[in-house]
């Protein structure tokens, strides 16, 4: 499992401008809200979490930010890639309704816990939240799948003008929900942490990684949590003795972050 398997990327989805989704063949059990260790050959090694899981095809989808991610974003169907994992924790679906909220790219981490959560006939509401209208995807994904879906934007284009956090928050004061399953931005995941004083409540983390499989200790917070292995989904009591979430990660030489 800790050595590269090689794949051929057997379809290309352009979500936006900035994000691609790339499927592949990969049979090994997946859980959403678990990660790969991608391996662009002759640049770099990076994670990257789940956002398809269909039989033996898996997905990722990604922003090109970096070296890594602009490298990834140029490869096309037949080009190759290598795929360790999956490794960490995931999301839990319990509960009889569930409210997911997607910040940015977050969305795409939720996706299948919301078709996991569906095909077990658990009610599930679903917020998108983006900057402006043109960062929109997965919204038809999460409608056809039987998801009562919301758009946030924080310009007002589409949807609720606001944060993810807000409309989150206005939703939790008009139903009761089981649980709130979340991924995005730090501070809007730490918001919402706060609100949810009585539901259960689930986050992923990121933070650097190197190695992926808990050796080499670069993205352990709290009292020596691994995100790569006892996360990268941390529950409410988890997080709460987590000092540093959504207030600041470590850099690749273990600088503080603030977010």
């Amino acid at each position: 499992m800790n050595s590269p398997q090689i794949t051929e990327i057997i379809e290309v989805k352009t979500e936006n401008e900035d994000i691609k989704t790339f499927m592949f063949e990969y049979s090994k059990e997946t859980n959403p809200g678990q990660f790969f260790m991608i391996w662009i050959p002759g640049v770099d090694e990076i994670p990257m979490s789940v956002s398809h899981i269909n039989k033996a095809i898996r997905g990722i989808t990604f922003r090109k930010v970096g070296e890594a991610t602009n490298a990834l974003f140029k490869l096309g169907v037949g080009d190759k890639i290598g795929i360790r994992g999956p490794y960490g924790n995931g999301f839990k679906i319990n509960g009889e309704k569930i409210l997911f909220v997607g910040g940015g790219t977050g969305v795409a981490t939720l996706a299948p816990a919301v078709e996991e959560a569906l095909a077990g006939n658990v009610l599930s509401t679903a917020i998108i939240g983006v900057k402006d209208s043109r960062e929109i995807f997965f919204e038809e994904r999460l409608r056809e799948c039987g998801a009562k879906t919301y758009i946030a934007t924080d310009d007002g284009s589409k949807g609720y003008n606001g944060f993810a956090s807000d409309l989150a928050e206005k939703l939790l004061h008009k139903e009761k929900f089981t649980s709130v399953l979340t991924c995005g931005p730090e501070i809007m995941m730490k918001k919402l942490f706060d609100i949810c004083d009585t539901t259960h409540f689930q986050a992923s983390l990121e933070r650097y990684m190197k190695c992926g499989i808990g050796l080499c200790s670069q993205c352990c917070v709290g009292n020596g949590l691994r995100v790569c292995v006892e996360g990268p989904v941390f529950d409410e009591n988890a997080l709460k003795n987590i000092e540093e979430f959504g207030t600041y990660k470590r850099d690749a030489a273990g600088r503080k972050i603030r977010f």
